[in-house]
């Protein structure tokens, strides 16, 4: 029998009929690999069959076998206001009332960006685009263009989406060729992509000392959010900023997932630090698929038309898209909002802990804003007392998380189904979502110690 909780807060019992999600998964494996669009989705990390959702509103989501869900995920980070709000609906709705796409300028793209850089200035020019990959795939392009150099940096961690140079691991040495983490990539292109520890400033000087006047760019999640939410520890956006400076290099802000989830001004407000350019999405799109890079006048001004380095998009700037995340951004930035949703997710990870600690188990969270990652060990020995590199997330337990994870889906709360994803907390999710989410959350931990 499957257990779930109701919005009501009441406990119901399912029929032990096959679920329709496993059903509609069976024929998706017949329709697109693995089944799906989006790998995390297939649920390989944590076993089982992917739940299919058809309905969702505020902080609960509803799924094809009518049960519903208190929902960390939030697509991933956009749903900042919750799912379906009013506000956002009503503007998507009247705008497309009007047309779905122009391939042409519209007022409303003016609007957008005049709200972005009131509150993220670093970007004195900026264009719109359809994916946090292709926002990072083209600042990278410009980065490149601008610079006339190939070399780019990264860090163990951080996600930048699928473009060829940005899936790339290791050598087997900070400074030895990168290596495809992909098959169908270049070992050329890789070969342009040095990967760093994150948070190790004595990597990233060494690299600089060794190929500082080939580096185009640095492009870094200054939270990283797809390790588990690692945020930069002190010092070490600084040092990128200071190194970047002295080889001429463009240090490049991947604030896809944090521009307007962690604070008003994005993670480079929150941490003083000014990128020369910075790429967004999620949040901006308000749930539409959007994204944006943008910096520097000078920088920017090398993009076509006015500059060499091309870069397009059919559907840019489409104004259902700018709609909603003009409606998003609206509310988001209203004086209280971040604290208020900051305090929540504040609430919800000092319960996690305690819970845990009763229990038994060896866990220990990060949260910045309203974002936060869970892991199943004990807090790391450094100064921040926090997990904060890579190898400190591969040390968590991941048979505790996967455990953990299907106690607390069972109990109807639904988290990112895999250890290495952030979860997210929405202006919707209000004290009885959270007392609900604890008292799913204390069973779940009394599971994980019996295992």
């Amino acid at each position: 029998m499957f257990e779930c909780r109701f919005s009501e807060g009441l406990p119901c019992k399912m029929s032990n009929a096959k679920p329709r999600s496993e059903s509609l998964f069976e024929a998706s494996q017949r329709l697109m690999p693995g089944g799906v669009n989006s790998p995390v989705r297939a649920f390989q990390r944590v076993g089982g069959a992917p739940l299919f959702f058809r309905q969702a509103k505020g902080a609960w989501v509803t799924d094809e076998d009518g049960h519903q869900y208190i929902d960390y995920v939030g697509s991933y980070g956009p749903m900042i206001l919750g799912h379906a709000h009013d506000a956002v609906i009503d503007a998507v709705t009247r705008t497309a009332r009007n047309g779905l796409s122009f391939g042409a300028p519209t007022a409303i793209e003016n609007e957008l960006a005049e709200l972005v850089q009131q509150y993220m200035p670093s970007l004195e020019r900026l264009r719109m685009v359809s994916s946090g990959t292709e926002a990072t795939m083209s600042a990278i392009r410009v980065a490149r263009g601008y610079t006339g150099r190939d070399r780019i940096v990264k860090f163990e961690g951080c996600y930048h989406g699928h473009s060829d140079a940005l899936l790339v691991k290791a050598g087997s040495g900070a400074l030895t060729l990168g290596e495809p983490d992909s098959l169908g990539v270049p070992a050329a292109v890789a070969a342009q992509t040095i990967t760093l520890p994150y948070n190790d400033i004595d990597a990233l000087q060494t690299c600089f000392q060794t190929a500082g006047s080939e580096i185009a760019a640095v492009i870094i999640e200054p939270i990283a959010g797809n390790m588990g939410c690692v945020p930069a520890v002190a010092g070490f956006l600084d040092a990128i900023r200071e190194q970047c400076d002295q080889s001429g290099s463009l240090l490049i802000f991947d604030e896809v997932m944090t521009g307007f989830r962690v604070a008003r001004d994005g993670a480079q407000g929150l941490y003083g630090v000014k990128p020369d350019l910075t790429t967004l999405g999620k949040v901006i799109g308000g749930g539409m698929p959007v994204g944006a890079f943008g910096g520097r006048e000078d920088v920017m001004s090398i993009v076509a038309p006015l500059g060499g380095v091309y870069q397009a998009g059919t559907l840019s700037g489409n104004p259902v898209a700018m709609a909603a995340g003009l409606a998003t951004l609206e509310l988001v930035t209203q004086d209280g909002f971040f604290e208020d949703i900051t305090s929540t997710t504040e609430v919800l990870m000092t319960g996690f802990e305690d819970l845990a600690g009763q229990a038994g188990v060896s866990f220990t969270t990060n949260q910045v804003g309203a974002m936060f990652g869970i892991f199943f060990r004990e807090p790391p020995t450094n100064s921040d007392g926090r997990v904060t590199t890579f190898d400190e997330v591969l040390a968590a337990n991941s048979d505790a998380f996967n455990t953990f994870f299907h106690a607390m889906l069972k109990a109807g709360v639904y988290l990112a189904p895999s250890p290495f994803e952030s979860g997210f907390v929405s202006s919707a999710h209000g004290e009885k979502e959270v007392a609900a989410t604890l008292t799913a959350a204390a069973d779940a931990f009394k599971q994980v110690s019996s295992n």
